[in-house]
């Protein structure tokens, strides 16, 4: 793992909150973006070498609306940038991570995306990110 790719935080107003953030963080969200099959529309905010990820349900049913239901807005998830995500996934299977799902697929700022259980990471959603080169 190379850094800290970006902090997730699961908001339930994405408006309202990248307003917050832009008045917090001194500069404005840099992309705005829907990744449909996950039923989540995103905002990004540059900070250094790392990023602020803003999620916002479009779906009843989706993950960050269940997040927000049972624990309210807040950190969602910490993601760190790989160089070969299915190396990193394999790595980690071994030292027994409980990995989401072994297959990457195409998340939000153009990335391949893995989770691993919070249960093996003291109750911290860890996503792995990797740059799709297209």
């Amino acid at each position: 793992m190379h850094k800290i790719e970006h902090l997730g935080i699961a908001v339930k107003d994405l408006t309202a909150s990248n307003e917050l953030f832009s008045k917090l963080l001194g500069v404005a969200p840099y992309k705005e973006e829907e990744v449909a099959s996950e039923g989540v529309k995103t905002s990004f905010f540059e900070m250094g070498e790392s990023k602020i990820e803003l999620l916002e349900a479009t779906k009843e049913d989706s993950p960050i609306a269940k997040f927000i239901e049972k624990k309210g807005e807040g950190i969602h998830h910490i993601a760190f940038a790989v160089s070969d995500i299915h190396k990193e996934i394999e790595r980690l299977k071994g030292e027994g991570f409980i990995v989401l799902n072994e297959t990457p697929k195409r998340g939000a700022d153009n990335k391949w995306v893995a989770f691993l259980h919070p249960k093996n990471t003291n109750g911290v959603l860890v996503e792995l990110c990797q740059d799709i080169e297209e």
